[in-house]
């Protein structure tokens, strides 16, 4: 397989030595706005280079993987579309509605696959939480709690951006939640906090977040996020119900201290960010692309779960500019 990569920042490089290590993809080129950096990578990885997009996307390829900057995802998928390309796309789709649909529109005007890089699907701990959940192991499930919490804020200039914490960062959850459960969010209330460093308040957004969500069902699910988390990356979830009680992300680098007599100390070495944490989530929904390519599986996350996720997410930040309950629609 010809596989093509455009943007080649930190998730961009990452792929790149994914899918140029993979035993399907014998060539790989990748393109960048920063044509250096490009050539950077692709020198790392032992890939080819391209000098633009255009040039990538006419270069005989049999799909194009996605890591751009955000502002030009809806853009890069339709081109994909047009080319007759099946797509790999970062999330998210856009940072709006109408963005988002435009891009279905065209992949689906042109009969193309479009697959969301939603990572927490391919995790081992969040997998078994969706067989247990299936299989009835909770009994009647009652309470969800997550929790993504970063171990320092963003760039400044990424802020303004990022189209905010619910929908850059929270929107992990939403997702997650409604892949385990295979229930949908009816009802979101929101607040947020602007309290940590002013960038946040200049740009508009807030470094912490609290969400209840409602399932269609009545579960409750409980969601927090936050850009400053010191004691290290921390992303988990907990499911109640009236037979048993599990836990994700709870293992020996989780960035938490029991005060408990006889707990286990301080993990010595805690998660120090999203790539480390999920690397084998990240290289499996590369794997996933591949074997859908190549007509072995079907989509796992096709493109119009980013928009039943951005709904949701669009609701929790109307919650918490207007201070009550919004349904989703």
């Amino acid at each position: 397989m010809r596989i093509g990569l455009i943007g080649t920042g930190r998730i961009g490089s990452f792929h790149a030595g994914v899918l140029a290590r993979h035993p399907e993809v014998g060539s790989l080129v990748v393109a960048d706005a920063d044509p250096a950096r490009a050539e950077a990578v692709a020198v790392a990885v032992g890939a080819g280079t391209a000098p633009d997009v255009e040039a990538l996307l006419g270069g005989g390829l049999d799909a194009v993987v996605i890591s751009s900057a955000t502002a030009a995802h809806a853009e890069l998928i339709a081109r994909a579309a047009r080319a007759g390309l099946p797509a790999f796309c970062e999330k998210p789709i856009a940072l709006d509605v109408p963005g988002t649909l435009a891009a279905l529109a065209a992949v689906a005007e042109a009969g193309t696959e479009l697959q969301l890089g939603f990572m927490r699907r391919f995790d081992a701990g969040y997998r078994a939480a969706k067989e247990a959940v299936r299989a009835g192991r909770l009994g009647r499930l009652h309470t969800i709690r997550t929790a993504t919490s970063d171990p320092e804020p963003p760039p400044a200039a990424y802020l303004p951006l990022s189209g905010g914490l619910f929908r850059d960062c929270m929107v992990h959850d939403v997702d997650i939640v409604r892949w385990v459960t295979g229930r949908e969010v009816v009802e979101v209330y929101a607040r947020g906090s602007d309290a940590g460093p002013a960038m946040f308040r200049e740009a508009g957004d807030v470094d912490t977040a609290a969400a209840l969500l409602t399932l269609d069902d009545g579960t409750l699910v409980t969601a927090t996020a936050t850009r400053c988390n010191g004691a290290g990356y921390d992303v988990r979830m907990e499911l109640a119900g009236d037979r048993d009680q599990l836990a994700v992300g709870l293992d020996e680098r989780t960035p938490l201290t029991s005060l408990e007599p006889h707990s286990p100390a301080a993990p010595p070495k805690p998660w120090p960010g999203f790539l480390e944490r999920f690397a084998p989530a990240y290289e499996a929904e590369l794997d996933a692309f591949v074997r859908l390519v190549r007509g072995e599986a079907a989509n796992p996350c096709d493109g119009r779960e980013a928009l039943a996720a951005l709904r949701i997410a669009d609701a929790c930040e109307r919650s918490r500019r207007e201070h009550r309950p919004v349904r989703v629609g």
